[in-house]
């Protein structure tokens, strides 16, 4: 038994656990909202359903809440910019020179992302510092796989953005995307 604190053991073992990107958007009625999130899972793949974790200290953690209906843009490495753009505070991430338009149903949607999905909350769990939410996707597309698509990947590890890359011996290896990105995003 060590004598690190739990709250530490647990951050280092998730500092060190990678995870993909996305970026969940939504319009209460008042104003589109959108945040970065490194938790979305797959729960079942019938009716197709997703889960993810808001944090408590997200100003757009109400406003997704709010309104049931969200769109789930899952990021490729090509994304990286939205990515940042989701996770840093106070930015306008629907301002002049961003690429979104409001689907028929009205949720608001970035262009340019190949895989998103509309989807409704259909279950949350308030918990010490988040929420944990489940979705049922509705609609959308997946955007055509690469031929290798871990090489496309937006990977999120040590608090830093990541890419999988091919090494000269054809394996897949780990990328740093931007050396300054640390502790932007959490």
């Amino acid at each position: 038994m060590t004598d690190q604190p739990l709250s530490q053991a647990f951050r280092e073992a998730f500092r060190c656990h990678p995870a993909g990107v996305a970026v969940i958007t939504a319009d209460p009625g008042d104003r589109p909202v959108a945040m970065t999130v490194s938790s979305l899972i797959s729960v079942s793949a019938e009716p197709p359903t997703v889960g993810f974790s808001l944090s408590s200290r997200s100003s757009s953690t109400a406003a997704v809440l709010a309104a049931g209906g969200i769109v789930v843009h899952l990021l490729r490495y090509d994304d990286l910019a939205l990515a940042q753009l989701g996770a840093t505070p106070g930015a306008d991430r629907f301002g002049p020179g961003i690429a979104w338009h409001r689907l028929p149903t009205g949720e608001p949607r970035y262009e340019g992302v190949a895989t998103w999905f509309r989807a409704r909350i259909v279950g949350s769990l308030p918990v010490e510092g988040a929420t944990l939410v489940v979705a049922e996707l509705l609609e959308g597309e997946a955007g055509h796989a690469p031929d290798a698509p871990e090489l496309e990947s937006l990977i999120y590890l040590d608090r830093r953005w990541h890419r999988l890359r091919e090494a000269a011996d054809g394996r897949a290896s780990l990328t740093l995307m931007v050396e300054d990105s640390r502790d932007v995003f959490r």
